[in-house]
């Protein structure tokens, strides 16, 4: 029998509901450990990334990312749990079984019966929670719930001394560089690229990029998938990109792997 205790994430932008959510889980399941709480969407993507919860517990409504946001991208990663505290039109599909969600202010009787359905899953899923997230729902869900803003066009990023534009379809790849974001983008003549440092954190640059051209592929990692060459599987945990006309490789980490299953 697997003793490890189930992980899990909340998310909201507000602190009073997720102490209220964490004290009824406490008492419901006292054996799920809460390895991260984020106060939004950019910081739950990046606490799941760091820490793979099993139990995603998402606010709808934050700033940066939605919780709808980082359910796309969890993907089947995690059982996703939403939190709303609005009459929102999603309900009745969470109602139908596609999604499990509550209601702020959260009632202990109702995480109680989530906690059970989790339960059920883990057992289900043989010490996993069964992910429950439908990605064409989410999509629909995250049309209806919010007009997007365009994706960054530009980049401004100190080269020397000058202030460098850098069109954002120059870019190949971002990477995270202690507290700043290094922009690797193709130079002005055919032998390499340039580099430049941002102070935009990878994690916020993530929420403005489109997710169309740019994929991320590690917690530290962003690439242009135009400048994508091949992915090489190095064993059975372990992966890496090589890139058009460069010498480096990219990590790709174990969430990202399925995105290069091959034919």
């Amino acid at each position: 029998m697997n003793s490890n205790p189930v992980t899990a994430l909340i998310a909201d932008d507000e602190e009073a509901p997720r102490a209220q959510l964490r004290l009824a889980l406490q008492r419901t399941w006292p054996e799920l450990q809460i390895v991260a709480e984020a106060v939004n969407g950019i910081d739950a993507w990046d606490a799941y990334l760091e820490h793979e919860p099993q139990v995603c517990f998402l606010d709808i409504r934050m700033p940066g990312l939605s919780g709808i946001d980082v359910a796309r991208r969890i993907g089947q990663g995690a059982a996703v749990v939403f939190v709303t505290a609005f009459g929102d039109h999603a309900l009745a599909a969470f109602d139908a079984g596609a999604v499990d969600y509550l209601m702020k202010p959260v009632d202990p009787e109702r995480v109680a019966q989530t906690v059970a359905r989790l339960h059920q899953r883990t057992r289900q899923g043989q010490g996993k929670p069964a992910t429950v997230a439908s990605q064409p729902l989410l999509q629909d869900l995250l049309a209806q719930l919010q007009n997007k803003r365009a994706p960054l066009q530009v980049l401004q990023a100190s080269v020397g001394r000058e202030v460098r534009l850098i069109r954002i379809e120059e870019v190949i790849y971002f990477e995270s560089d202690s507290r700043y974001t290094r922009v690797v983008f193709e130079g002005p003549c055919k032998q390499g690229a340039n580099d430049a440092l941002i102070r935009t954190p990878l994690k916020e640059l993530l929420a403005q990029l489109d997710e169309n051209l740019f994929w991320q592929v590690h917690r530290s990692v962003i690439v242009n998938h135009r400048h994508i060459a091949s992915a090489v599987r190095v064993d059975d945990s372990s992966m890496h990109l090589t890139l058009r006309g460069r010498s480096e490789t990219l990590p790709v980490s174990r969430h990202f792997q399925a995105q290069f299953k091959g034919q």
